[in-house]
């Protein structure tokens, strides 16, 4: 498969492929700090959940769903952003993201009801996909698979967690100067940001983009967007509307019949359906779902909750909890993440995201068989060695595979669509590995048994990962071939 994205902008003269190191190290310097942006969106808040709540006079629920509205926005959003870079520029639309995302920055700080940080959160989910736009900007200027293979991994390690400093921060302002500081915090990064991608990258399109497909656009969001909401609301289980949900999921496949009958008579198709047919698209898309969806909630949502559970657990607090857990993990994928990108692109992609996905399923065998023990420092090594494996390698390389394997007529689509898979199976972990912990709860409140029966779901899927993950094809021209 020919896998080079874009022709070369203006002033590339360097035959090698690849922009000098100075214009290479600016053009990093300005892609990590839109990722940054990103991230604190993601991530900063968590802290300071609590003391909304306090401030609007919310319940945990009404708070909760605000995080639920930036999450499905950056999930749609990531899905046809990226084709919108190809076809008018992607410096571009990246800074317009950026700057919606300062505008929602501000919407959400200036909040004094739900419904007007609802409407903040929303318009932040605007740069969802800044992370594969970043990442296929970086492709169009270093053409060297080693080189490109490293400086993927550096920046897409920062969607990992910035080393638990963004959590940290976050509630830190929150605790001295009120939730409003950290959405302000949020804004002056991101007006960093916008300035240093309107100024100091260049810009790219694809060779063959004309126009955009806005009414495939518009249907692939509606079903993707039905279906979000779907395992939003199953995720609820006993509390859940499961006739709503069943009606969102017939939403869901209806429109996504009428999507792909759109594309197939379409001349500029949002997606090619002869591309969705490629081993490329969904051996790779499957592989991130099944992949997020058996790790993100062991890793997000079953151990921190086993940390902090004073019965069948440690007993930990909440602040407790994250310095032995989603600080280490964040941090061991932060250091992974160019080793991980450099090791894909000099042994294979395929390879190394084998040895990620398979560290994974051990780490997580590993945490079975010690959860009994309930020691700290147990947790800890497990939660370093995930951050190892999975953020530090099957999460980089799942990213980079998004990119190198995306055709030239097409570079953004595929990892529009990983970034939405990505999103979809964090909504399937949380939905399924609960519903298997709560099935499984013992009479006896001091018994692990919950925990462990949605860890041991969570192998199983990655087992089936580990499978699809075979099916995906090499990456011929992204990979060294010396």
């Amino acid at each position: 498969m020919n896998v080079s994205l874009t022709e070369r902008p203006a002033g590339m003269t360097d035959g090698s492929g690849s922009g000098s190191g100075v214009r290479v190290g600016v053009l990093v310097t300005a892609l990590l700090v839109a990722c940054f942006a990103f991230q604190l969106n993601a991530s900063m808040l968590s802290p300071a959940l609590k003391s909304i709540e306090d401030s609007l006079g919310a319940t945990s629920a009404e708070i909760g769903l605000t995080q639920t509205a930036f999450f499905t926005s950056a999930a749609l959003f990531s899905l046809f952003l990226p084709r919108l870079g190809d076809v008018i520029g992607r410096r571009k639309v990246l800074a317009g993201m950026l700057a919606l995302m300062v505008v929602g920055c501000v919407v959400a700080a200036l909040a004094t009801s739900v419904p007007m940080l609802f409407a903040g959160r929303v318009i932040q989910g605007v740069c969802g996909p800044v992370v594969p736009l970043c990442l296929i900007m970086l492709r169009v200027e270093v053409k060297e698979p080693k080189r490109y293979g490293t400086l993927l991994g550096v920046i897409t390690a920062v969607n990992g967690g910035i080393a638990g400093v963004d959590s940290l921060a976050g509630g830190y302002l929150a605790d001295n100067h009120g939730f409003q500081s950290v959405f302000w915090a949020m804004a002056v990064i991101a007006a960093l940001a916008t300035v240093l991608i309107a100024t100091l990258t260049p810009e790219s399109k694809a060779p063959v983009a004309s126009r955009m497909d806005w009414p495939g656009v518009a249907l692939l969001v509606v079903s993707v967007g039905a279906l979000l909401i779907a395992l939003n609301e199953a995720g609820k289980l006993a509390a859940a509307n499961w006739p709503l949900i069943a009606v969102l999921v017939v939403v869901s496949a209806a429109t996504f019949a009428l999507f792909w009958r759109t594309e197939n008579r379409s001349g500029h198709p949002l997606v090619a359906t002869r591309h969705l047919k490629q081993r490329a698209t969904w051996a790779t898309l499957l592989t991130t779902v099944l992949t997020m969806t058996g790790v993100f909630a062991v890793m997000n949502g079953l151990i921190p909750a086993f940390a902090q559970d004073a019965q069948a657990g440690l007993g930990m607090s909440a602040e407790q909890s994250a310095w032995w857990t989603l600080t280490p993990y964040a941090l061991a994928g932060l250091a992974m993440g160019p080793v991980a990108g450099r090791l894909a692109a000099t042994f294979g992609y395929g390879r190394v995201l084998r040895l990620g996905l398979v560290g994974s399923v051990a780490t997580v065998v590993l945490m079975l068989l010690t959860i009994g023990n309930q020691s700290q420092v147990l947790l800890l090594v497990a939660s370093l060695l995930v951050g190892v494996t999975y953020a530090g390698v099957t999460n980089i390389v799942l990213n980079g595979l998004g990119i190198v394997l995306s055709p030239r007529e097409n570079p953004g689509f595929l990892p529009g669509l990983n970034a939405g898979a990505f999103n979809l199976g964090a909504g399937l972990s949380f939905a399924l590995l609960y519903a298997v912990k709560t099935a499984a709860l013992p009479e006896d409140p001091a018994s692990p048994a919950g925990y462990t029966a949605g860890m041991i779901a969570g192998v199983v899927i990655m087992a089936l990962a580990i499978a699809t993950s075979f099916l995906i094809p090499k990456p011929v021209a992204a990979e060294a071939q010396d």
